[in-house]
């Protein structure tokens, strides 16, 4: 799942983005969640949402600063909150790898999970270019102005229920997924306390349990 973050740096501009008959007036889903407005984004529409924000359209503006802030949750798994809170001190070299030193707004729990080198060295590069220290603030926006941002972006490729947090579910749903669908494994990287919670979090639809459940005969 990692490896999304280099494959969305090096994507190309999409062509005829900005074009109007690009608009898609259709209404498309991602994974909806059970008892939760927000949904869950696919791979491929994860991808869709950063091409979109880095290219811009006549609808909106292309923003780096709120697509890092994106591109980071959806990596880290964390909530948008502690995404905006985040410097680069809150980044300790542990050895040979980094993991993060942070107190979470939301549930007050310490995070110190292991951060990818390749998630550190794109933030540390971003940090870089735009003459950020370490101890500031890497981003200068709020959450409203990345809700209302996305919101615009949604209605302009077509989708609903689309929030900052559909790339916390899209965390969740595809460390789920790769690890062989272990809810306790994901529960703890969220930090939830209650297994339920993490479910909600499993963007696996209807379609993708019939399609599992076919797959599986073991007669002999």
């Amino acid at each position: 799942m990692f490896g999304i973050i280099k494959k969305c740096l090096a994507r190309p501009a999409l062509s005829g983005l900005n074009s109007p008959t690009c608009f898609k007036m259709k209404r498309k889903k991602g994974y909806t969640m059970a008892n939760k407005k927000t949904a869950a984004l696919t791979v491929e529409q994860y991808e869709e949402f950063i091409a979109a924000m880095k290219n811009g359209s006549s609808f909106f503006r292309p923003n780096e600063q709120i697509v890092t802030a994106l591109i980071l949750e959806a990596n880290l798994g964390l909530r948008i909150k502690d995404i905006l809170n985040l410097s680069l001190d809150s980044f300790i070299k542990d050895g040979e790898r980094y993991r993060l030193d942070i107190i979470e707004i939301k549930t007050k729990k310490k995070r110190e999970f292991t951060v990818l080198n390749e998630v550190y060295d794109y933030i540390h590069d971003y940090c870089m270019r735009h003459e950020i220290s370490r101890n500031e603030k890497i981003f200068k926006t709020k959450e409203r102005n990345i809700q209302t941002y996305l919101q615009k972006v949604a209605d302009y490729l077509g989708y609903e229920n689309i929030g900052t947090h559909s790339f916390r579910k899209f965390f969740a749903t595809q460390i789920y997924i790769k690890s062989g669908y272990n809810l306790i494994l994901v529960q703890r990287l969220l930090q939830h306390s209650n297994p339920k919670v993490t479910q909600r979090y499993i963007g696996i639809n209807s379609k993708q349990l019939e399609e599992a459940l076919q797959g599986h005969l073991y007669l002999k």
